[in-house]
């Protein structure tokens, strides 16, 4: 099935850096039993309050690391009382952060080179470690296609050498993030922290983040309808690889890789092993009670009925070598994982809180998938 994968990503991003403002329930590491590092240290986060950096500022307080916030201080203010909060923004205003020292700053959503030249250069001799979350969307297109006979058992194959996306030849110069500029201008970004940190920048590329406060609701549509129970749709033979990791797992090993004072670039997403999209469906079925029926449908049948994937059937690109990528570098770095039924049962029980909000939103809306009568429409035909 034809896509532009990285149009259903840069898409995907966006809306999530739109929707950042709903409301969600947070983990409770404190209640984790999580042990305080032998070293406290001083972490300044750019933004950290979106989908990323509550659960790593939970996450440093429990070690007891002192945490510092860089912000507009326009989306939700409320949270984190007790942490220290600058005000400014990337585009214009560093003000705040002049005269400062830190030992780390953790750069978690900057999506123009320039804001990370910016920050970077005028850090660069306050502060030791500069971590830059990026994507693995900062890989090229051409010279990854999975070949039909692949073996399952063959390792992953898109690790952190393989080549980079470029900005198309008739760029105009411009900002404006599309699927042709968002791999490249996260490329860019990263030369920018290794430039301004020569041995002392941390790039992780994360590939698809889910859990608990997922603004895109591209995972949480799967757990929902599950649970919803009855004739589920599937896409494909359920054998097609998917990956995606916790978003508690990724900023605790964003922050394990500090700890340990780790430089160099890590792909971070999951499983350990080998996961296929009939796994993840049936492994999110065990968290529920609901009666129901999975209907595999074939790819080239969705494709025929204007079917999406990524957008209107979340998490799966049939073939798509994004969704094969190689995170040995970072296993051996320390990247672990919750079990599956752990992020389905918590991102239910999220999704379940946030219809309790003011916003007017009903808990069946959901930014993701399939709606209940399209889904309908397309098993009757199918049928």
């Amino acid at each position: 099935m034809p896509t532009d994968r990285r149009q259903f990503i840069t898409t995907t991003a966006l809306a999530g850096t739109a929707l950042a403002m709903a409301p969600f329930a947070f983990s409770n590491p404190a209640a984790e039993s999580v042990k305080p590092a032998s070293t406290p240290m001083r972490a300044l986060i750019l933004g950290g309050t979106g989908f990323i950096g509550p659960p790593m500022v939970e996450y440093l307080l429990a070690r007891g690391h002192n945490v510092t916030l860089f912000n507009r201080g326009q989306t939700r203010t409320d949270l984190f009382p007790g942490v220290e909060k600058l005000s400014g923004d990337r585009n214009d205003d560093l003000e705040s952060l002049e005269g400062r020292e830190w030992d780390v700053v953790f750069d978690n959503h900057a999506t123009l080179p320039r804001w990370v030249r910016q920050t970077a250069e005028l850090l660069k001799d306050s502060v030791s470690r500069y971590v830059h979350v990026s994507t693995i969307s900062v890989y090229a297109e051409p010279g990854f296609t999975l070949p039909d006979d692949r073996d399952e058992a063959e390792p992953l194959r898109l690790d952190e050498d393989a080549p980079l996306a470029e900005l198309p030849k008739d760029w105009d110069g411009s900002e404006e993030i599309t699927g042709a500029t968002y791999g490249a201008f996260k490329v860019m970004a990263e030369e920018e922290a290794r430039k301004a940190f020569p041995g002392r920048a941390t790039i992780v590329r994360p590939g698809l983040i889910v859990g608990p406060g997922d603004p895109t609701d591209r995972f949480t549509y799967w757990p929902v309808r599950i649970q919803r129970g009855g004739e589920v749709l599937a896409p494909g033979t359920g054998h097609d690889a998917v990956q995606f990791i916790d978003v508690r797992d990724l900023t605790r090993f964003i922050v394990g890789l500090v700890e340990n004072d780790i430089s160099g670039t890590f792909n971070a997403t999951g499983p350990e092993s080998r996961i296929s999209m009939a796994g993840m469906l049936y492994g999110i079925r065990a968290v529920t009670t609901g009666p129901i029926n999975i209907h595999w449908v074939p790819a080239d049948f969705l494709e025929a009925q204007g079917v999406q994937p990524w957008s209107d059937l979340p998490v799966w690109i049939p073939g798509s070598p994004i969704l094969n990528v190689r995170i040995d570098r970072a296993l051996a770095a320390g990247l672990s994982f919750r079990p599956l039924a752990e992020t389905a049962r918590d991102t239910l029980a999220w999704y379940a809180e946030r219809a309790q909000d003011q916003s007017g939103e009903p808990r069946s809306s959901l930014r993701a998938g399939l709606s209940a009568e399209r889904e309908a429409e397309l098993l009757a035909a199918w049928h």
